[in-house]
């Protein structure tokens, strides 16, 4: 039995037709006026999905799989740009923009799991957690919390030792928990300057982490190390 061909240059021209047709006769059966110039950003969008359905399409293609990484922030990007030239709302830019950096860090995320590299995760936390902290500080304006959020600079290197580590190399699993102590114990020496919630906090994350070596210690040690594709093994997609 022969595999059904997609002809993907087809598809596009049906969705170029369909703008078409929206533009030219529903739009103004509706009473909108986008302009059908205003969907440019759907270009960028087919850059941003082409890089992430090639690995999907030719599973096989190892070398391809690390192309989640440039597709999902400039399909986020894309989005962002659809969203301003539609509603001509391009002040989003200076709320939104972190979602690029959340997109980088999803690519280094699924390229993880279909290259069965938990090696990728280090940077799918430490990007995605700048992401957030970046994005919280955009939609709150309160960019002086960044006196305290530094800390979770190093916390988030710590955790992505701690995620890439466990049951790949033990012994790395240590040096995850002295760098998340370390970087527990300057926000603590910070609640003690500061006060109320902060103060709060850095006394719940130093019980936490004193919880987290308590129960790393009771552990069972593993008698034999796995291969990061090991421990991937059950994410096969």
């Amino acid at each position: 039995m022969k595999k059904r061909q997609v002809n993907y240059g087809g598809v596009i021209l049906i969705v170029l037709g369909g703008i078409a047709l929206l533009n030219g006769t529903l739009a103004p059966l509706f009473g909108w006026d986008f302009g059908l110039w205003h969907f440019w950003p759907l270009l960028v969008s087919i850059l941003g999905l082409s890089f992430i359905a090639t690995p999907v399409l030719f599973p096989r293609q190892r070398g391809l799989r690390a192309l989640f990484i440039p597709g999902f922030p400039i399909l986020v990007t894309s989005s962002l740009l659809l969203l301003g030239s539609l509603f001509n709302v391009w002040g989003i830019w200076a709320y939104l923009w972190p979602l690029i950096i959340i997109g980088l860090a999803v690519g280094f995320l699924v390229s993880a799991v279909f290259m069965h590299n938990i090696w990728l995760m280090i940077p799918a936390i430490i990007v995605g957690t700048n992401g957030l902290i970046f994005q919280f500080c955009t939609v709150t304006g309160l960019w002086d919390l960044w006196a305290i959020l530094w800390v979770l600079e190093p916390l988030s290197v710590g955790i992505a030792l701690l995620v890439a580590s466990a049951g790949v190399r033990p012994r790395m699993v240590w040096a995850g928990l002295i760098v998340c102590l370390i970087s527990v114990g300057l926000f603590s020496l910070m609640s003690l300057v500061l006060s109320g919630w902060v103060s709060m906090i850095g006394a719940l994350l130093l019980i936490v982490a004193g919880l987290g070596f308590i129960i790393h210690g009771r552990a069972p040690v593993a008698l034999k190390e796995k291969s990061p594709e090991e421990v991937l093994d059950g994410l096969k997609l």
